[in-house]
């Protein structure tokens, strides 16, 4: 690693020689694989745009130039270039994270790790120096996986309507956002690719006309007039230049000069340019050319040469979803399934390979998702639309009011729900059961466990005249959690103790936190403290036994995987108002607050959602009660 680490900074590669640039490319990329095997992270996207991060920090003068990267996966070999090259806790408490971070540097503008969004904050940050008189540029890049999604053209529409506003954005062409990207924009940017030679015709024609004598530039003027008839038959990048967009490209990704100069050309010009950039994800990385479902867009801890896992995995939520989506696939004809470009993260492949004629991946277009999920409702159809619980955020409106105001019957199954951790603040589902809390006849079900998971897909899928939400957890599932006892439709986990005239306490368990209820059930127990658990299976709407049963107990706790804010434990709240309980309520769950990269076990910890935490307040709140309150329990309650 002679000359990468000597980069300190963006300004540093500019005293580099070619073949130094080309050693400095092969240096990062060894890098990169033997760091992102000992940590896991985005190894395929980041070994896919080497070249193109060097070029455009020789190019643009980062910070001074705003350098954009939607999404922020593809921003190590930016780390790298901005003097950040400790990778050891990547991803980790403490550590570098895996998106831009502002925290970290002045270099990372943005901390977008949600698609198609950059398109949109470059187009106000150009605004901002237009106003303000500065010579700033701006430089967005975004994938072809990204352009699926509405946003972006929204703000290309707004973007191209300035003409002398500059504004670089280096659409990064790889084919594929996780798998290879589909659909109407692709299949166009793939004519482009297949298009060679256009730039080099175009200047040769022009250069050999404007040295003829006499006729030459009349001629050349003449068939300018022609040019987007010409383009369109050459290259058609109509689509872009009929926006009033400038296109430059399309240009290889891998090569350095080729890049340089197409950004310096770009960076000349004073309006808006798209510079098309074809690179190869997972480049250099035999092991991830070879995996053909993502090119390792994503990977835990790897062997650095074989690409294969240290540690095998046990069952997780989303396999244990796919299966039994295939199974619900061949009892029912009228099941389809909807991604947004996520087809193997959400366990959807196994589903694609069995019934390809049933499955649509929309690309990364969440709204889109849900508005045709309702027309595929409405047609007679039952899709079950599979997405991260974060992103479903995006989706909100449609959800709201083309699916359930239309009473459509569509589930939709969100996985990595709650604290998902290393992936920082944007991945954590921590909102669904709070936005969601609002809409009409919508029904949450949070199974426990993966017989639950079976169980209440099924009872989702089952409702024809309303959406339904199936949400879990990121990674590993847990051994089954059996119940003792059913009370309308909830799970009694644990039965408080027979003897007593009122039990102490009515724990509400939420989804995946059950073990742990039922250990701060165990905790209570050993205080003295009777407990009741219970696991409601579906949390929206509140289970009508719900009341009548807390009424039966001298304090209700819920616990949730998700945001107090406006959460199940808010719910259950407001419905024993609604039945005149009077019973002391506490609830627990996420803060309010952007949770920072660590471990999902760490990140429990920080925020107090652990069994000793929790069974040490609830201790106060009893010992409150009893009037009976120590110093110790007295600083719990206060807490």
């Amino acid at each position: 690693m002679a000359l990468l680490t000597r980069i300190t900074g963006p300004r540093d590669l500019d005293r580099l020689g070619p073949e130094q640039l080309e050693q400095l490319a092969a240096e990062i990329r060894s890098f990169l694989v033997d760091a992102v095997a000992k940590t896991g992270g985005h190894l395929g996207p980041n070994l896919g745009v080497v070249e193109l991060t060097i070029a455009l920090h020789r190019v643009f003068d980062s910070p001074k130039d705003k350098v954009l990267f939607d999404t922020g996966h593809q921003s190590y070999v930016h780390k790298l270039l901005t003097g950040r090259q400790d990778f050891v806790g990547l991803r980790t408490k403490g550590g570098l994270s895996g998106y831009p971070s502002r925290a970290e540097s002045e270099h990372d503008v943005i901390e977008n790790s949600h698609a198609s969004t950059v398109l949109g904050w470059a187009d106000g940050l150009a605004k901002a120096n237009e106003v303000l008189a500065k010579d700033d540029h701006v430089v967005a890049v975004i994938g072809d996986g990204a352009l699926t999604g509405g946003m972006a053209w929204e703000a290309l529409n707004n973007i191209a309507a300035a003409k002398d506003r500059p504004l670089v954005i280096v659409v990064n062409d790889n084919e594929r956002s996780y798998a290879p990207t589909i659909g109407g924009l692709a299949n166009h940017l793939a004519t482009l690719r297949t298009t060679d030679g256009y730039e080099r015709f175009l200047a040769r024609g022009k250069d050999f006309l404007e040295r003829t004598p006499v006729v030459g530039r009349p001629l050349y003027e003449t068939l300018h007039g022609a040019k987007k008839g010409l383009k369109d038959f050459i290259a058609p990048q109509g689509m872009f230049e009929d926006l009033g967009l400038k296109y430059v490209g399309p240009i290889d990704g891998h090569d350095l000069e080729a890049l340089e100069s197409a950004l310096l050309r770009a960076k000349r010009f004073g309006g808006p340019v798209i510079v098309h950039c074809i690179t190869e994800k997972g480049r250099g990385y035999k092991p991830a050319l070879e995996d053909d479902a993502d090119r390792f867009h994503a990977v835990g801890v790897i062997h650095p040469d074989t690409g294969l896992p240290i540690a095998a995995s046990g069952m997780d939520w989303t396999s244990v979803f796919g299966e039994e989506m295939v199974k619900l696939g061949r009892e029912r004809e009228d099941i389809v399934a909807i991604t947004a470009a996520m087809l193997q993260p959400v366990g959807l492949h196994k589903f694609q390979k069995a019934f390809p004629e049933r499955i649509y991946d929309v690309g990364i277009a969440e709204q889109h998702a849900a508005v045709s999920a309702a027309g595929l409702a409405t047609g007679g159809l039952h899709p079950v639309f599979a997405v991260y619980a974060t992103f479903l955020n995006r989706a909100f409106d449609q959800v709201l009011m083309d699916v359930a105001l239309h009473k459509c019957g569509v589930t939709f199954v969100l996985d990595r729900a709650g604290v998902t951790g290393t992936d920082g603040a944007s991945h954590n589902g921590m909102w669904d059961m709070s936005i969601l809390q609002c809409v009409p006849t919508l029904r949450i079900a949070a199974p426990r466990d993966a017989d639950q998971l079976r169980a209440q897909l099924r009872e989702a899928v089952a409702v024809d005249d309303a959406p339904t939400v199936v949400r879990f957890s990121k990674g590993a599932v847990g051994p089954a959690v059996q119940a003792v006892g059913r009370v309308g439709g909830m799970d009694v986990l644990r039965d408080a103790d027979a003897g007593a005239d009122r039990p102490d306490v009515l724990l509400v368990s939420i989804g995946a936190l059950a073990p742990m209820c039922l250990e701060i059930a165990a905790l209570l127990d050993a205080q003295g403290i009777t407990t009741t658990v219970v696991d409601p299976r579906w949390v929206k709407p509140v289970d009508e036994a719900l009341a009548p049963l807390a009424e039966q107990h001298r304090v209700v706790v819920t616990v949730e995987d998700n945001s107090r804010a406006g959460g199940v434990g808010s719910a259950v709240a407001q419905a024993l108002r609604d039945a005149g309980v009077d019973v002391p309520l506490r609830d627990f769950g996420i803060p309010s607050r952007f949770l920072d990269h660590a471990s999902r076990k760490e990140v429990m910890a920080e925020i107090g959602l652990t069994a000793p935490d929790i069974a040490r307040q609830v201790t106060g709140l009893v010992a409150k009660l009893d009037g009976r309150l120590t110093d110790a329990t007295a600083e719990v309650a206060r807490d």
